[in-house]
């Protein structure tokens, strides 16, 4: 029997453009962005499993090669789509639909509705783990309701980013510290 991994599907584009506009309000600077191979790192440590990351990319013209290149340095699988639509949702739910086959655990790193259906489809599936990273406050309802799928968010959970990030969300409790308002 093969050992069991955990695939990490990411819509780099949903999560850039959730930073950009709902979070910053402006794109991105280089050193806002996440520090994807952290994703990489928190879900081994936290499955206790080999994480295979799947980064999917629309590409319309040119190759981002230096980014292609760095994302294959940190350990990614670049996976360059072109085409009509959204072509990024649909290599991710093609491949989201393909792990329904296998004994894998899932991780998206999106809030797109979209793979609603996928992933509601594999967190069904006796034995897997299947969660979702991303800013909880923006997570599609649709998502929200997946019974079973473990939540991780990409600032306070994973450790994503290098500095602090200016959201407005709710906070339970327990989790309160003031003194990250001071």
């Amino acid at each position: 029997m093969s050992e069991r991994t955990t695939y990490l599907l990411i819509d780099g584009e949903n999560i850039d453009a959730t930073l950009g506009t709902s979070i910053l309000q402006r794109r991105p600077q280089p050193d806002e962005r996440p520090r994807w191979k952290r994703l990489l790192g928190y879900l081994e440590d936290r499955w206790d499993q080999p994480v295979k990351g799947l980064f999917f990319l629309a590409i319309d013209g040119e190759i981002p090669i230096p980014f292609v290149q760095a994302l294959t340095a940190l350990g990614f699988q670049p996976i360059m789509l072109r085409g009509e639509g959204k072509v990024v949702d649909i290599g991710i739910q093609r491949t989201a639909e393909a792990l329904l086959g296998r004994e894998d655990d899932v991780v998206l790193v999106s809030h797109d509705s979209d793979f609603a259906p996928q992933l509601t489809d594999l967190a069904a599936t006796p034995g897997r783990r299947t969660g979702i990273m991303g800013f909880e406050e923006f997570l599609s309802h649709e998502l929200r309701r997946i019974p079973g799928v473990e939540f991780f968010d990409l600032e306070h959970a994973v450790g994503a980013f290098d500095s602090s990030l200016p959201r407005l969300r709710v906070i339970d409790v327990e989790a309160f510290d003031p003194y990250e308002f001071l």
